[in-house]
């Protein structure tokens, strides 16, 4: 039920504009979201860890939070024999990209979801702000909230000097459906959170829902990270660029690493991984590649304008908080606006001193751990002398 005529204009169709999305349509405001892909998303990412910030943020909006991923109850870390050394009790509930990005988009209103709006400017005044898009046309509301990720345009128009910075590593990401290995391996990895370190990197795995968000044991996936260190003037340029020679800013998704960077990764893989990542790795069909980036934004409000999630703050992967953190966010800007009976500015003079700490404190973070683990041994890759991944 419709409880105020106030309306938000969210920049960003991906995990961010979608929880600002629901928890705005939650207090009975009228949102667009705006996405300037005219494709539909798809497997951004692949595996992330369920925190509390998301289960509220569905719970309030009224999605079922029920069935939101697998339960992995232990941690295993392995040698480099593939033996377990370690073996805590964790319970962690590991969902997908997938499973939460068509939980929210279900349940907004599609009529309201606009593909394809690339932002060029924004206008505002005392009262409203303004969004124009390229194809000419225009959107007039209270509240524009930027959710559009590492390259926000909203961002690059309010703080044109601040930018994400490359940390010094990859993470090499796949997906491996649980029929696609073998037993013994799949006996290792099913239900439980893995590790293998070793100087300079690590990986990890967990079991997330599979195709189509099946949770059903059979049909769920193998999620994967390695963490790998790449030069970035000398090296990076080249891990970036695609099978059809495309440069890419930050990642090449699924199907479009170049066959010379994923032919490295995997003799390096076979070359220093435990045995069972070394069979993960090998059954992955199409690896994909993200390099990690530290962000930080000296403010989050700029008159009517608010910049949520990775558009302000990108956390390290380690912090396993990103997606939970655009989920804050989200719900403290509701909980802001109904305090303040929907008085836009004070809100959001409310709403951003807490969020830039929080930011600012996971990015801090997840740059101490991420430092402890790539960098500790200097600030190259271990093993690289046992393989010719390095092929220039």
């Amino acid at each position: 039920m419709k409880l105020t005529e106030k309306r938000a204009i969210i920049i960003g169709g991906s995990l961010g504009g979608l929880f600002t999305g629901i928890m705005l349509r939650s207090i009975g405001w009228e949102v667009d979201i705006y996405e300037r892909s005219s494709h539909a998303l798809d497997s951004r990412g692949g595996g992330i860890v369920l925190q509390p910030d998301v289960i509220e943020a569905f719970q309030r909006a009224g999605i079922s939070d029920d069935s939101l991923g697998v339960v992995a109850r232990d941690r295993y870390y392995l040698n480099r024999d593939g033996n377990i050394v370690q073996q805590m009790s964790m319970g962690q509930t590991l969902t997908s990209w997938n499973l939460l990005y068509g939980s929210m988009r279900r349940h907004f209103p599609a009529e309201h979801y606009h593909s394809g709006k690339l932002l060029t400017d924004i206008e505002q005044t005392d009262e409203q702000v303004t969004a124009i898009f390229a194809d000419g046309t225009s959107v007039t509301g209270e509240l524009l909230i930027g959710a559009d990720g590492p390259n926000s345009t909203v961002r690059q128009r309010l703080l044109p000097n601040y930018r994400y910075q490359y940390a010094g590593y990859v993470g090499y990401r796949g997906l491996v459906d649980e029929t696609d290995i073998d037993s013994n391996a799949a006996a290792l990895f099913t239900e439980r959170f893995v590790f293998f370190q070793f100087p300079n990197s690590h990986i990890l795995q967990y079991v997330i829902p599979g195709e189509n968000e099946s949770l059903l044991p059979g049909e769920r996936r193998f999620n994967w990270v390695w963490y790998v260190n790449y030069d970035e003037a000398t090296e990076l340029p080249r891990i970036l660029t695609d099978k059809d020679g495309r440069h890419r800013d930050y990642s090449i998704p699924p199907g479009l690493l170049s066959p010379a960077i994923e032919q490295e990764m995997r003799a390096y893989a076979d070359a220093v991984l435990a045995p069972p990542f070394q069979k993960l790795v090998a059954a992955t069909k199409e690896p994909f590649v993200q390099a990690i980036l530290d962000l930080a934004v000296p403010q989050m409000i700029f008159g009517r304008v608010a910049l949520i999630g990775d558009a302000a703050f990108i956390p390290r992967p380690h912090t396993a908080a990103s997606t939970s953190k655009a989920a804050r966010n989200a719900i403290a800007l509701a909980d802001a606006l109904v305090k303040h009976h929907h008085n836009v500015p004070q809100a959001l003079d409310a709403w951003e001193p807490k969020q830039l700490a929080y930011g600012l404190h996971l990015m801090k973070y997840g740059q101490s751990l991420g430092d402890r683990s790539q960098f500790t041994y200097g600030t190259g890759r271990f093993g690289e002398n046992a393989t010719q991944e390095q092929a220039t």
